[in-house]
């Protein structure tokens, strides 16, 4: 088999150089695209950048009447409401993948599989609709108003239970990646070899020490890599977000106060921004979307390196 691999490949030298060809091309699209998109962020948005500067980032003020921009609100709904969702959903999701790769019998794991796989094929809009008329009375009712009386005390429960807020956006996210970072997770705890689980259990190990020392070492860099995922759909949802925070550019201490997010302000203000330099103001938020997604992705990436490093263990996504 080898040496007929071998001699085709001699004997079709342009069939190869073709296929190397075109793969460049498609992996060079991918990083055109990318400075691309770069490129005319910050140019649309030199007019912004030349007239506020650093202060732009550190500027609570966004008054479009006043031509005032600054655009730390929503730097800080967009990152406050994503780390409430990854630290809501990353259990959840990790603990229903265990189950339905190592617990769940046979009859049950595929409806429960077709079911988070169409959970996250929901367009973001009907969860937007949902959380708006069935998830934040819920919240109001049976989250807000008892936190309030036992912890309202404290600055973060502290202030009316009106439902929608920083607090109801946070959890919507979480509901919307739990389906992502579930299917993902349990792709990789899937791929973990049966060898490694068998030889343990033959030692005398129970299923929760199997899981403990083998599956879960196993799979962490892919687990990781798909709560990064997770995380990157958090940080740019828009309609779902929009219709729950609350769209007020503030910043309180209090999960319950209204709230807003990068991409909630660019999709709600894009339509109204006549002047240039609002306009140019909404086209640099975008361009900070893009850079703090940027980050926290490369930060997630190191981080996954560092935990991998020197264990021979390479990430699966």
């Amino acid at each position: 088999m080898e040496d007929r691999l071998l001699a085709d490949k001699k004997n079709n030298p342009l069939a190869e150089k073709l296929f190397k060809s075109g793969t460049l091309i498609f992996a060079s699209l991918i990083i055109m695209l990318f400075i691309w998109m770069v490129l005319v962020l910050f140019f649309e948005s030199r007019m912004s950048i030349q007239k506020f500067g650093f202060q732009f980032l550190t500027s609570t003020d966004w008054n479009p009447v006043k031509g005032h921009f600054g655009a730390l609100p929503f730097i800080f709904g967009t990152v406050v409401s994503s780390f409430i969702a990854i630290a809501i959903a990353t259990p959840i999701s990790i603990g229903a993948a265990l189950f339905l790769t190592e617990l769940a019998p046979k009859w049950l794991k595929a409806p429960i599989a077709f079911l988070i796989e169409l959970l996250a094929a929901i367009p973001s809009i009907l969860f937007g609709l949902w959380g708006l008329f069935v998830f934040v009375p819920f919240v109001r009712e049976w989250l807000e108003t008892p936190l309030m009386s036992i912890l309202g005390w404290l600055p973060l429960f502290s202030g009316a239970p009106i439902g929608i807020g920083m607090l109801s956006a946070g959890i919507l996210l979480a509901i919307m990646i739990i389906p992502i970072i579930t299917a993902l997770s349990r792709d990789v705890i899937e791929s973990v070899p049966t060898l490694q689980k068998e030889g343990i259990l033959a030692l005398g190990a129970t299923q929760w020490e199997t899981i403990w020392r083998v599956v879960l070492p196993i799979a962490r860099p892919g687990i990781l890599g798909a709560v990064i995922l997770g995380l990157g759909r958090a940080l740019g949802e828009t309609m779902a977000v929009t219709m729950v925070i609350g769209n007020r550019p503030e910043i309180k201490a209090s999960l319950f106060a209204p709230a807003h997010s990068m991409a909630a302000v660019i999709a709600n203000e894009f339509t109204e921004a006549v002047e240039d330099i609002y306009l140019s103001s909404l086209i640099e938020i975008g361009l900070l979307l893009f850079l703090v997604t940027f980050v926290l992705n490369a930060l997630a990436r190191m981080l996954i390196w560092s935990l991998t490093r020197g264990q021979g263990v390479e990430g699966r996504l």
